[in-house]
């Protein structure tokens, strides 16, 4: 039987899926682990400990799906976007990694915006220039830490650490390079006059090419660490986003997703690369040269509740969910700002914090869950809403994530977005993603639309917002976004002192 593997490299967690051509799971295998932060606003891991992770995570889903190595075919990968691996002559990591929800690299992102100035930051890059991505975190690099910056001969991005690690050759493709603010995102190059500007050599940027395109093969070493077939195609995938949006379903222009991950993105399909003036969302290259995806992120969603519930014993979510869903919409008049690390779409600012609003003698703790659900909710909706301005609307939403796992945080998301939504028959949509586009590129499907439709499933549910609901969450919507108006400089001014003391 061929079977195909998707990897998927996230912020605080590894995953392995194995499928059948037929998209018939045979195994997934997942493990655990915590980025570093040194300093507060720091976010760093070791290139290392992803790798022997994923050595193990991969040979555990082998067993357990009692998958024999000549029967995978070919894998691929899903990644977490935009941050900095930095490599040696030799290959081998210089520093630990500086990942997408770092924050270190204000000082920087302020030198480029004068030195580019705004009207030539939207024909270059054509997103805002934020802190955690690849290209800040460089100059990071150089300016603080030059002896590391010195011995630099290669970067490139998480994912690819792997895929480096699996082949021996460092490449990447075009949907995370596109994330790096380093790319030309309309010619699918790296960009001359990017790199120019900022006097970085071209040669430590990797080749790059399409999600389903072979980009090596499993060599000899790494087959003996990973239990792999020694040949094994290495398909090259892509960017955590658009893998998530193949393992979703969501490959046509017009269609959308939702995910609630440790941060979270809503993300639309282009067929044309869709400049926003205001600079407050991304657009990024699709799994194709002629595919563009536009999403707007917020820095903390799952991570969120995960941080809420990290303060109480263990947690029953089973039981939370039912208690939750009993708590009215509105969580008694508690409304949270989900800004426990800054935030991107729409606010832009890495100085932010979070907060907790109408705590009252009744507020108990399923209000409080709820009322961070509902938070996480009105960020997320603020996305969509920046992206309608834009022309991007969908009839259906696509909810992925640990969001979706939620039956009450469903139900919460369909209110406030007031659009019905589907959900994946797997959790694990980006891998799914990685295995679709591996069995791509070993040519069981001759493009990623074929190899979706034959795969992807959905669950025999919708769900359907309520009016009523509806029209209550969007008087606390205003609320949510009068209160963030009216105390945007104390927040700024808060995190700014408790970074400092």
């Amino acid at each position: 039987m061929k079977c195909f593997m998707g990897i998927d490299l996230g912020t605080s967690s590894l995953k392995v899926i194995i499928i059948e051509e037929n998209g018939k799971v045979r195994a997934i295998a997942a493990k655990n682990y915590q980025f570093q932060s040194p300093r507060n606003n720091y976010a760093e891991h070791d290139p290392e400990e992803w790798w022997d992770v994923c050595a193990l995570t991969i040979r555990k889903a082998m067993q357990e799906g009692k998958v024999a190595k000549e029967e995978i075919i070919a894998l691929s990968f899903s990644g977490q976007m935009h941050g900095l691996v930095t490599l040696d002559s030799e290959y081998r990591p210089i520093r630990p990694a500086i990942l997408h929800c770092d924050a270190r690299s204000g000082r920087q992102i302020r030198e480029m915006k004068e030195q580019v100035g705004e009207e030539k930051v939207k024909e270059l890059f054509m997103n805002p220039i934020y802190t955690g991505f690849l290209l800040p975190s460089l100059l990071w690099v150089k300016e603080e830490e030059p002896d590391h910056y010195g011995r630099i001969a290669h970067v490139c991005l998480p994912k690819d650490y792997l895929k480096l690690k699996l082949s021996g050759e460092v490449s990447s493709d075009y949907s995370d390079a596109s994330a790096t603010l380093a790319f030309d995102i309309r010619k699918g190059v790296w960009s001359e006059e990017i790199l120019q500007m900022f006097d970085l050599p071209q040669e430590w940027f990797p080749k790059c090419c399409g999600t389903s395109e072979v980009a090596g093969a499993v060599s000899k070493w790494a087959a003996e660490q990973t239990g792999l077939a020694e040949g094994t195609l290495i398909v090259a995938g892509g960017g955590d986003q658009v893998m998530q949006g193949i393992g979703n379903g969501i490959t046509r222009v017009g269609q959308a997703s939702a995910n609630i991950g440790t941060s979270g993105q809503v993300s639309f399909q282009s067929d044309v690369p869709i400049l926003n003036q205001k600079l407050n969302t991304n657009t990024f290259m699709g799994y194709k040269k002629d595919r563009w995806i536009t999403m707007g992120a917020i820095m903390n969603a799952g991570l969120c509740y995960k941080w809420f519930n990290s303060l109480f014993p263990k947690v029953d979510y089973d039981k939370m969910n039912e208690a939750i869903a009993k708590v009215p919409p509105g969580s008694g008049g508690v409304v949270f700002l989900p800004y426990l690390n800054g935030e991107r779409t729409p606010h832009l600012d890495p100085d932010l914090s979070g907060a907790f609003f109408g705590v009252n003698l009744r507020t108990g703790r399923e209000q409080l869950a709820r009322a961070v659900m509902e938070g996480v909710s009105y960020a997320m909706n603020q996305c969509i809403e920046v992206c309608g301005e834009l022309g991007l609307h969908a009839e259906t939403i696509v909810a992925s994530g640990g969001g979706s796992h939620s039956i009450p945080w469903l139900q919460i998301q369909a209110d406030i977005y007031n659009v019905p939504l589907r959900v994946a028959d797997t959790d694990e949509q980006a891998g799914l993603g990685a295995a679709i586009a591996a069995s791509v590129g070993a040519g069981v499907y001759k493009n990623i639309d074929e190899g979706v439709k034959a795969v992807v499933k959905y669950k025999d549910f919708e769900i359907i917002p309520n009016p009523e609901n509806h029209k209550r969450y969007m008087e606390y919507y205003q609320l949510y976004k009068d209160i963030f108006g009216g105390c945007h400089d104390a927040l700024h001014r808060v995190t700014l002192l408790g970074r400092k003391n």
